[in-house]
Parts: C-alpha cells; structure tokens; sequence
C-alpha cells in the first residue's frame, strides 16, 4: 500500500477544503461573527420572518446552542424578533444590517464558486456536482 501524497485528488479535494473555509471566514470575523452565523443570515435572507423552532430546523442548531446565536445576533443588530406568525409565536428577521452583511457573504461564497467552477461548462460543473454528492453520500453510509 502506498502512501498518501500531496498530488492525490483526495489530499487537493481536503486541502480545497480547508482553504476555502478559511476564506469564507474572513467576512464573518471581520464583522465580529462567528462561523455559523452566517448559516442563520442566509435561512433569514431567504425565508423572511421564521419561527425559532423552524429555523432550529433549518440551520441544525439545537436549542440552547440557538437561544445563544439568536442572542447575539440581536445584539449586534443583525436580526429582530418579531411576532406576526398567526399564533402570535416569536418570528425571526434581518434587519437592514443583517441583510448588507448577508450580501457581502453570498458575494463571498460566489466568488469562491466562480473560482472552483469558472472554467468547466455547466454540463461538466452539474456532473461534478454530482460526483461530489455521490462522495459526500458515500462517505455519510
């Protein structure tokens, strides 16, 4: 058996990775955020106002771990907590702050995107779509 080398599509596919990660940081940090608030800013951006339980749900934070997100978010003037939900349940929004740095994220993550994919057709970016969905499958089995 050989072993793993720097020139294997794994080691470059972890090293993409790793790298693209930190870029995607750089605006959460230089904000004052924390990865993973931007998972609340574009659930937020998307679905307009939404329940703490639904957006529980979309993001994958469990309770107290979204209690102290949500929190913090409002603090820094991010989101508000609203209730207009029918049953009168808390609902959660951007604020016009929150929507701006939502933008500069989703810019961001385009322009890391572009530079991942820039080059193929989309035929050939659907079918590498694909064959990393079927790796990521593969690997959650």
């Amino acid at each position: 058996m050989s072993k793993p080398s720097r020139t294997s599509t794994l080691y470059r596919l972890i090293e993409a990775g790793q790298l693209a990660r930190q870029r995607l940081l750089v605006p959460l940090v230089e904000r004052g955020l924390e990865p993973g608030d931007d998972a609340v800013l574009f659930v937020l951006g998307t679905e307009g106002g939404i329940t703490e339980f639904d957006l529980g749900e979309m993001t994958g934070l469990d309770g107290d771990a979204l209690v102290r997100r949500v929190a913090r978010l409002i603090e820094r003037g991010l989101i508000l907590r609203d209730t207009v939900s029918p049953d009168l349940l808390p609902t959660f929004r951007l604020t016009d702050r929150g929507a701006r740095i939502r933008t500069i994220l989703s810019d961001n993550w385009q322009q890391l995107e572009e530079a991942l994919l820039g080059e193929l057709t989309e035929k050939r970016r659907k079918g590498f779509g694909k064959t990393l969905k079927r790796f990521v499958d593969l690997l959650r089995s």
